[in-house]
């Protein structure tokens, strides 16, 4: 082809067409949006280069309404934090060292309207999305969690998205081969037509195989591997991660929803396995969001130079596509990689050899232009830099709402009727165990399967999950995710610092050091000035928190635009810790775990605080008044304690204490060690009802043989941590004295376990 025939092109009628008209706003730019992209271009965008633009300007991948307040991160992040990390903010996935040339990488990222459009390839595609991050790093992923979100229980729309989306993270990760160890179901109305689905993902690498996505070096080549490209998923990001969902809008979706495969995507994980250990490889991204145009134009944003690509050489599963729906397509299980031309050959028979289909779509070029052809004909002349890195950024209006305050100061929890005599406390620690947010999660994580690969050491029932990385050392990682999202909504700085404190928290309670955070951060539209005051102040509370523990942030995601309407969802930043045990064969067992006799510790102090607990949720339906104080050097002080007593073996048993207080803590570490205790509910707090359901954060129940109890609460004070004895283990109840009787084991099973069943109907696996 000759010069002169390659410029009557896309370009070229573009710049001779500048008045054409162009569906921007139906693709999700604003007037101002498509106005600096023409003067960028010094022209019109053609059609490819429209859609492209239009998805990597997405919310989803921009970060426009959030990157001046993520940058907080950066500037709270220490030069000792950032020393366990080698890969943060801005890969496709945090990476920090655990020791002995080992790295781990970990990722929690949402799949929200998709799984609300489509529940199971929804949350399959979110499944699969994570793990392809994971294995972008070059790391073997070994595990996976899914913090979910619902409407109320008794919701006819709950009853549509939750059986779907439990089988799609379910039916893709135990496909894969991955178990899964870590995650929540919380029901609220505020999550009624815009349910949460995160996913989590972590993996393990030596620290020489860590891989990152760039392109670079003129002349070597760029192939695309894995999967075919078709029609699903297209505008995914910028439809459906733009846009709040009004009544009746959710079908009309569909074909915006991803289709996964997770047998490609096991063959494929092997595949890219054998090619880093191979070195076949110089950088590698993975194509999820917004397809090739999201992975062309970061890895040449991210390099040192162009890259040509040609779209004639891109497999297709559908007839007739056009560029911008090759460029724009979300089709599942792929990757590109950046490889020298001397290497191709070896590259490709590897992909042969897993049976992964392959092709070579371009080339790192000299100068800073991506250049795409199609059908012989330019379709896109962009910088790269414009498309991946330098989108729009928007100081949105930050105002707190009034509303706010009233929450904080009317109708406080203490006032509410609470229950008095010993009868009526008992009962209502029998309702708070079968109450939607608190009974058994077993119809939800009996789908999953949490032990394949040999390594699971704890998983769903626990704290956290526990996975070893390390054979031969036993050295393992513990992963857990949590946000109380009623604590954020009455004082979102104070309410993220809390979902910080748990997940360090739960990761302590299994004998890890917590290590590092990634996070997920779920909000309702950035327009809306109250809702970016929220997002505002929960950012900085988890970096103000994670300077005050050393645990950096390391990487995460925004989803914006979750709410029905102007009814935005309770602001939902989760929180996920990582931590690092040196011998997984020393991991703290959940619950009373150990022997009759063992004495109950209570570590951490108990107030009467209410303020947006699961008592008052459930009981009264009411959120209102202040969250509870968050002390995190008493968290960092208690780590310390758990995770020396963990490695000196002292520890039979733990377990943190959170939503329903301690009375909820008693009835899982109870029915988890299969064994019940007597409790003296007076060494806790001087009234009953506080002791059993305040919700004071810090707390942690561990249980230690008898003899060693005296031992455990004189290291404690030397730790400057409040402890202590409120109990024994022993006998098929739980007896909580004259103050509130006595409750059988099976009675508080039954409760327990009754109420998803009861609701969904039983499992199908």
């Amino acid at each position: 082809m000759t010069q002169s025939q390659v410029q009557v092109d896309s370009v070229s009628h573009a710049e001779a067409t500048p008045e054409a008209p162009q569906p921007y706003r139906e693709l999700g730019l604003k007037d101002d949006e498509y106005a600096r992209i023409r003067e960028i271009l010094g022209r019109r965008p053609t059609d490819a280069e429209l859609a492209m633009y239009s998805v990597m300007w997405s919310e989803h991948c921009s970060y426009k309404s959030s990157k001046v307040h993520l940058s907080y991160f950066g500037e709270t992040t220490t030069e000792e934090m950032r020393s366990a990390m080698l890969a943060g903010i801005g890969e496709n996935a945090g990476v920090v060292s655990i020791g002995d040339d080992w790295a781990v990488t970990f990722k929690v990222e949402s799949h929200n309207h998709p799984s609300y459009v489509e529940p199971y390839q929804g949350a399959a595609t979110g499944v699969g999305g994570i793990v392809r991050d994971i294995m972008a790093m070059g790391a073997r992923p070994i595990a996976v969690g899914d913090p979910l979100r619902f409407g109320p229980i008794d919701a006819e729309d709950t009853a549509r998205v939750l059986p779907g989306i439990v089988a799609g993270v379910g039916g893709y990760g135990n496909c894969l081969g991955l178990p899964n160890v870590a995650g929540e179901v919380v029901f609220d109305p505020s999550y009624a037509g815009n349910p949460l689905v995160n996913a989590l993902c972590v993996g393990a690498l030596k620290r020489e195989d860590l891989h990152l996505a760039f392109a670079s070096g003129t002349g070597n080549k760029i192939i695309l591997f894995g999967a075919t490209t078709g029609l699903d998923g297209i505008g995914g990001v910028s439809v459906l991660a733009s846009e709040t969902f009004g009544e009746n809008t959710g079908r009309k979706k569909l074909p915006s929803v991803q289709v996964g495969d997770p047998f490609t995507e096991k063959v494929l994980i092997e595949c890219c396995l054998e090619l880093f250990a191979a070195g076949l490889v110089v950088g590698i991204q993975d194509l999820g969001g917004a397809g090739l145009s999201c992975a062309t134009s970061e890895l040449a944003s991210a390099g040192d130079g162009g890259m040509s690509v040609d779209l004639d050489a891109v497999p297709l599963r559908a007839t007739g596509m056009t560029a911008a729906e090759i460029l724009s397509s979300e089709s599942q299980e792929r990757m590109c990689a950046v490889v020298k031309p001397e290497h191709v050959e070896a590259f490709l028979a590897v992909c042969a050899k897993w049976d992964v289909l392959a092709s070579v779509i371009g080339e790192v070029t000299e100068g800073d232009r991506l250049v795409i052809t199609s059908g012989g004909e330019t379709v896109v002349d962009v910088p790269p830099r414009t498309v991946a890195h330098e989108g729009p950024v928007y100081r949105r209006p930050v105002a707190r709402d009034e509303v706010q305050q009233d929450a904080l100061n009317a109708d406080l929890p203490d006032r509410l009727p609470r229950p008095e005599t010993p009868s009526e406390l008992r009962a209502e620690v029998l309702r708070m165990a079968g109450s939607p947010n608190l009974a058994s999660r077993a119809w939800v994580t009996d789908q999953y399967d949490r032990y394949v690969r040999g390594n699971t050491v704890a998983a769903h029932g626990a704290d956290a999950g526990v996975v070893q990385v390390d054979e031969e050392t036993g050295r393992g990682i513990s992963v857990a995710t949590d946000c109380n999202a009623r604590f954020v909504a009455l004082d979102p700085y104070t309410g993220a610092q809390l979902a910080l404190a748990e997940a360090y928290r739960n990761v302590a309670t299994s004998g890890a050091v917590p290590l590092a955070v990634t996070d997920c951060l779920n909000f309702g539209s950035p327009e809306d000035p109250h809702v970016m005051w929220q997002f505002q102040q929960a950012i900085r509370g988890i970096a103000d928190g994670c300077a005050v523990l050393g645990t950096p942030v390391t990487g995460g995601n925004v989803s914006f635009y979750n709410q029905t309407g102007s009814t935005a969802i309770l602001p939902t930043p989760v929180v996920g810790v990582l931590g690092v045990i040196e011998d997984v064969r020393r991991a703290v067992r959940s619950g009373f775990a150990g022997a009759d006799g063992d004495a109950v510790i209570l570590l951490g102090s108990t107030a009467a605080e209410f303020g947006g607990s699961e008592w008052a949720h459930e009981v009264h339906g009411h959120l209102g008044g202040y969250p509870p104080a968050v002390d995190l050097e008493h968290e960092r002080r208690l780590a310390g304690l758990l995770a020396a007593a963990a490695a000196d073996g002292e520890l039979t048993g733990s377990h943190d204490l959170s939503d329903g207080g301690l009375a909820q803590g008693l009835v899982e570490a109870a029915l988890a060690g299969g064994r019940g205790a007597r409790i003296d509910l007076a060494e806790v707090h001087d009234d009953a009802f506080t002791a059993l359901f305040s919700e004071s954060a810090g707390r942690v129940l561990v249980t230690v043989a008898a003899d060693a109890a005296d031992a455990l609460l004189a290291r404690a004070a030397d730790a400057g941590v409040p402890a202590v004895r409120i109990g024994g283990t022993g006998g098929t109840a739980l007896d909580l004295g004259d103050a509130a009787g006595t409750l059988a084991l099976d009675e508080l099973r039954a409760a327990w376990e009754a109420t998803l069943p009861a609701r969904f109907g039983p499992v199908s696996v």
